[in-house]
């Protein structure tokens, strides 16, 4: 199928000059009949891109060296360059729209080390590379997504200074104005060879979840109203001001779930559901989710006609492509047919211009996560921890646990104990037997949570961890285990399944999700309902992340603005020798009817 299909053709109604008519002779027909003028069409293309998270190279800094997985993905901008470089040489560059939806400030060092290390904000501060790499490719528009939220606003708004194109959010709104605090959309005119533009206007919609994820950035400052809500508002408007052609980009999958429970009464991944309710919508961008989507159908209800969505998978590993076939019908264009696509970026190179103009700053992060901090008795690796209680992870809680200890000294809740909670974020971090530098640190807790600490009684914590164990498939006593489908059972994602260190306790996986924590202790002794604990907990967690119960309802005893990350380092640091033997302990195990799994 040839990429671009605009055929225009011309009608003739000139009579054949051979042809004699004679006085009182009727001429044929058909001699007087005007063939009909073909309809005026036009096509286009809107590449994508979502949950870039910082990644420009094909690169991952928390290894030092270069990214892949087990499906030989690529990475990075640079790479969705080239494919964006080939997909407007095919349908010509004023044939294309370049958007994106949302999270692409935060998720690697590169951008970490540009919003804290060296931060953009600083007077004479530097460009944010993903400003630099998105406006050197060429980007016409970029929704909000949540993480852009992590550094607070002035890195936010400073970022966005530095773009060439307008971050929307149209559900991002002044707290005391409710008026809209970024641009709610973008117009766009593509020229057409038929003396009439076509308008496209790109609405871009965010993440309600930033009202509980950043509560501490945005509290007072930004509210985040739903998005089916503000779609249906700005949608109208949009066809009203003579847009032809509709695109949400919208920060939000397509599920209808939510992962924070009853925080908020707002649908986290609601991108079906504006499909579904709200008319005049011709293709939704989706982001958030980190799934591939490379083309799905939602009838609208109202019109009953098809919305295409397409999520391209994140970091930049495939970019979208929606391709509309529009007709010229009683004086405007009509989109006749939606259609989308994939591409995968480790099918072309990176591109040069990309990686040239970012090779300076590229260089100083590799340099600045190479630097050592400390050093480890033993390697520790978090191969197992999905499974097994391992050193790794306990040097998390253990950290959490004396800080938040620390924190409290002299306080009221200072003779209370103190637990803490910890995810396997990765399952490749390691640390180490030797030296440890801060990328092993960084790739051990590779998100920008903070840390707090919620008071919770025995009773809760049971149902807390109880909660948690959904995380596993029930396996059958006595039926083998294969670790490759034990975990992640109803979709669970590794950092949604919390271990708590400070308890101990058994999770039997041959029964019933609710119903398998066994031996749950605290010094011994069976655990108090009634006893009273500090729970050192990142503020994911803490502000209702994964929808576990009630822990974004606790009293908050103490809150942290450093990053849980920066604590480790720091941690490390001051200690100079990492000794697994003074704190690793085996606190939980699977078990099925009281043996032991492993």
């Amino acid at each position: 199928m040839p990429l671009n299909r605009r055929a225009f053709l011309e009608s003739s109604a000139a009579v054949g000059a051979g042809v004699a008519l004679t006085a009182g002779v009727a001429a044929p027909a058909e001699a007087h009949e005007a063939r009909p003028r073909p309809a005026k069409r036009y096509s286009f293309t809107v590449m994508g891109t979502t949950d870039l998270h910082g990644n420009v190279f094909n690169w991952d800094y928390f290894t030092d060296k270069e990214f892949d997985d087990k499906a030989h993905n690529d990475v990075g901008l640079a790479k969705i360059s080239t494919l964006v470089d080939q997909v407007r040489a095919a349908k010509g560059r004023r044939n294309t729209l370049l958007i994106d939806a949302g999270d692409t400030i935060q998720g690697t060092q590169l951008s970490y080390y540009y919003a804290k290390v060296d931060p953009i904000t600083a007077r004479r501060g530097p460009v944010h590379p993903m400003a630099q790499a998105m406006n050197a490719i060429g980007y016409d528009a970029a929704a909000l997504g949540n993480h852009e939220f992590n550094y607070g606003i002035p890195v936010l708004r400073k970022f966005e200074e530095q773009c060439d194109f307008p971050l929307l959010g149209a559900n991002a709104l002044d707290a005391k104005t409710l008026r809209p605090a970024f641009a709610p959309y973008s117009m766009h005119r593509l020229c057409t060879p038929h003396g009439r533009d076509v308008k496209v206007a790109v609405l871009g919609l965010t993440n309600p979840g930033i009202a509980i994820w950043d509560k501490a950035n945005v509290t007072g400052k930004m509210v985040f109203p739903g998005l089916e809500e503000q779609a249906a508002k700005w949608v109208p408007k949009l066809r009203s001001m003579g847009a032809d052609v509709v695109v949400v980009s919208a920060h939000s999958g397509s599920s209808g779930t939510s992962s924070y429970g009853d925080q908020l009464p707002y649908i986290e991944n609601a991108a079906g559901l504006v499909a579904e309710q709200v008319p005049g919508i011709d293709a939704i961008l989706v982001g958030h989710a980190h799934t591939e989507i490379p083309e799905y159908r939602v009838k609208n209800k109202e019109t009953g006609r098809d919305v295409v969505l397409s999520e391209p998978l994140k970091w930049g590993q495939r970019l979208t492509l929606f391709d509309f076939d529009l007709v010229w019908e009683k004086g405007r264009w009509v989109v006749e047919k939606v259609g989308a696509q994939v591409l995968n970026s480790n099918t072309v190179a990176e591109d040069p211009e990309i990686t040239g103009l970012l090779s300076d700053e590229h260089k100083k992060v590799v340099a600045y996560v190479n630097q050592v901090i400390g050093t480890s008795t033993a390697a520790m690796t978090t191969a197992d921890a999905p499974w097994k209680d391992e050193p790794i992870i306990d040097l998390i809680n253990v950290v959490q646990a004396e800080t938040v200890k620390a924190a409290l000294a002299d306080g009221a809740y200072a003779g209370l104990p103190v637990l803490s909670q910890a995810s396997c974020f990765s399952r490749t971090a390691r640390i180490p037997a030797g030296e440890i530098s801060i990328k092993d640190a960084a790739g051990l807790y590779p998100f920008e949570n903070t840390l707090e600490a919620r008071l919770l009684t025995g009773a809760q914590l049971k149902d807390y961890l109880e909660y948690s164990a959904k995380y596993y498939v029930q396996t059958p006593a006595g039926a083998p285990v294969d670790t490759a489908k034990l975990t992640n059972a109803d979709a669970t994602p590794d950092y949604n399944y919390d271990a708590v260190s400070g308890l101990t306790y058994e999770i039997d996986i041959a029964k019933p999700a609710g119903s398998r924590i066994v031996n749950l202790s605290f010094e011994g002794r069976p655990l108090d309902p009634a006893a009273k604990f500090v729970l050192a907990v990142n503020n994911y967690r803490a502000s209702g992340g994964g929808a576990f119960p009630h822990v974004a309802g606790a009293q908050q005893l103490w809150a942290n603005s450093d990053e849980i990350r920066n604590t480790i380092i720091q941690w490390v640091k001051a200690k100079g020798t990492v000794d697994p033997g003074l704190f690793a302990s085996v606190d939980w195990k699977l078990t099925r009817d009281g043996v032991p799994v492993f």
